[in-house]
């Protein structure tokens, strides 16, 4: 044992010596120069000394609030402090090496949350994999990270687990936070048995590995849920995390505990980037009282959460908001004007605290919204840059635009056209280590001088605002050489023909655009797959139209005329106002089920995953350009 003693030694020495020159790294245990400059002198700190600050602060504070058998109970700062610090000394006993991973599968929880502040605080690096990940998911994270311990909710997470923990090298063992154990593994272990483990591992072994730990080393990795190719996993260090969630969130309009204590529920994934930063550690830098969602919030249940915490913010990506929207839509259709009426006013008192937190929306969905009189404020940013680079808030938004740049980052425009449209590019101390093991990948990303390329386009205002047209990977350019962007003209369809839930415009090297047309419908409550049965404000919709058609398959095939001659006459109004004839959609095509995250069309954060749509959907696509 004495051995690796001397090793321990030598390697926190070795932290100290090295002073990073480069900007970026790929090596897990690699370190960073960080940007720190006359615009950005803020001194960079370690998520421990963050978490510390606050407990001294706001310790007495309730922190996080569980739902137990129908009551909320609540632990403190302080005790969360506490808590966290008991999972760094188990992971340790369960042999954490320092910069391996412990990795997270579950549903937004207490347990989430302290396993991941614990494995930061034991020097370890926190990954967070998708719930609704399969298990070669699971398998590419896990192993890509270098696992040592799995933290599992339940028994259908830990069995994705038992399928493939064979070819984990470096796991050692399984926690589950939820449930009974159904079977006695070795090397399994509920979380009270978790949390036993570390009690005689002694405080000061703790608290050296905490002192040893740099601001600018990795303790995050965020998998991006590449829409294309195998996900990357991004870098952030403890500078990024902990300069993000004090910086981000004041030009968003949080306020620190001490002026008002915030309120939110934690429903969105916490592996993806906007969860994590906004509820996790947002939370612990201004003393916020997180509630923790139910697992089945999406299928339903969250409205009724948010109803019972009514939480000061809320923060959603766009198909939260547009789910929301439809929901709606859906209750206040079923009632007569006087419900109505309350229903409006129901949404705007339940969500009505100033500040909503979001990403790029439809123009419609804002509008909506701001009839319940619900502003919506929009965000924009991306895992690589530790969330939001962008933020809007009471005093500064404009309706489409992302807001203005975080006071300390910058942006600029690279190749602008004619029209002002340019690649979104970024510089900050929110900008990313690098990707873990991908040298090629990082330096796609990070230019020579360290400017972030986003692959988004936009343009800014005079007053610098950023509006974002689309994604360069996404611009269709058709064969005559006409660049397309589709967004506009997909949400132009949605909007014009409120029956289409999806829409994705086809064109890329072909003659002439065409799109695939979902129709809206409603989604089973227990496998959250899209059902045959029409939504009730598509029911609506066909009854205006003279139409009969309850389902789906009423309508597909030209079955109903009515239908499919309204949608002609929503595209033929979007044809009229386009730019120019080679943006006219020429053809479409209703397909048989809704776009769904089971179904594979749509990404862990409903993202349109548009490869994947063009090969599921390759037949029906080829018939369009049919000779």
């Amino acid at each position: 044992d004495s051995m690796t003693d001397t090793k321990k030694e030598e390697e926190v020495q070795f932290l100290e010596d090295e002073s990073p020159q480069l900007l970026w790294t790929t090596e897990a245990n690699g370190s960073v120069l960080l940007r720190m400059d006359e615009s950005c002198p803020q001194e960079a700190i370690t998520v421990h000394q963050m978490f510390l600050t606050s407990v001294q602060k706001y310790g007495h504070l309730s922190a996080l609030a569980s739902k137990k058998k129908d009551k909320w109970e609540k632990i403190t700062f302080s005790e969360y402090y506490h808590l966290c610090r008991v999972a760094a000394k188990g992971f340790l006993k369960l042999g954490l090496e320092r910069f391996h991973s412990v990795a997270i599968l579950g549903f937004n929880s207490a347990e989430w949350f302290i396993s991941a502040v614990g494995t930061v605080f034991a020097g370890g690096i926190m990954t967070g994999i998708y719930a609704t990940n399969s298990p070669e998911a699971c398998h590419y994270v896990a192993n890509d990270s270098r696992a040592n311990i799995i933290v599992v909710e339940n028994q259908k997470q830990l069995d994705k687990i038992l399928q493939i923990k064979e070819n984990l090298p470096h796991l050692k063992a399984i926690v589950q936070y939820s449930g009974a154990l159904l079977n006695k593994l070795p090397d399994l272990y509920s979380w009270e048995e978790f949390m036993a483990l570390g009690l005689d591992v002694p405080d000061k072994e703790l608290d050296d590995i905490i002192s040893s730990q740099r601001a600018n080393q990795c303790c995050v990795l965020i998998y991006t849920s590449g829409t294309t190719g195998m996900p990357k996993g991004v870098m952030l260090s403890q500078d990024n995390i902990t300069w993000t969630a004090h910086h981000a969130s004041r030009a968003g309009d949080m306020q620190p505990a001490e002026i008002k204590q915030e309120v939110l529920v934690s429903y969105l994934p916490l592996s993806h980037i906007a969860a994590q930063i906004y509820d996790l550690w947002t939370g612990i830098q201004w003393g916020e009282l997180v509630y923790f969602a139910q697992p089945d919030a999406l299928k339903g249940s969250l409205i009724n959460t948010l109803r019972e915490v009514r939480p000061t913010s809320h923060m959603g990506v766009p198909r939260v908001w547009e789910k929301m929207m439809e929901k709606i839509k859906e209750g206040i259709s079923q009632c007569g004007y006087i419900k109505r009426k309350l229903v409006t006013w129901a949404m705007s008192v339940t969500l009505g605290g100033e500040n909503q937190g979001t990403f790029t929306l439809s123009y419609e969905t804002l509008q909506f919204f701001l009839g319940l009189n619900i502003q919506l404020y929009e965000a924009y940013g991306m895992s690589e840059t530790s969330g939001p680079h962008f933020m809007s808030n009471p005093k500064v938004h404009k309706l489409t635009s992302c807001g203005k740049v975080v006071p300390g980052c910058k942006f600029k425009l690279a190749n602008v056209d004619k029209d002002g449209i340019g690649e979104v590019c970024f510089w900050g101390r929110d900008i990313f280590m690098g990707f873990l093991n991908m040298e090629d990948k990082t330096k796609e990303a990070l230019d020579e001088d360290g400017w972030l390329h986003s692959g988004d386009l936009g343009k800014s205002d005079e007053e610098g605002f950023l509006y974002i047209t689309g994604r360069i990977k996404e611009l269709i350019i058709t064969a005559g050489g006409e660049n397309v962007p589709p967004l506009p003209i997909e949400d132009a369809v949605k909007k014009q023909v409120p029956i289409i839930s999806n829409a994705m415009l086809i064109g890329d090297k072909r003659k002439f655009l065409s799109m695939l047309l979902t129709l809206k419908c409603t989604t089973s409550t227990e496998t959250m797959e899209p059902t045959d049965d029409l939504s009730s404000e598509a029911v609506e919709y066909c009854k205006q139209l003279g139409s009969q058609a309850t389902k789906v398959s009423d309508i597909t095939g030209e079955k109903d005329k009515a239908v499919y001659q309204a949608i002609q006459e929503g595209i033929d109004r979007v044809n009229s106002r386009a730019i120019s004839n080679a943006q006219r959609i020429q053809k479409w095509t209703i397909l048989g089920r809704d776009f769904s995250i089971s179904g594979g069309e749509l990404g862990p954060t409903m993202k349109l995953r548009r490869p994947v749509v063009l090969q599921m959907y390759h037949n029906e696509i080829e018939s369009f350009y049919k000779e």
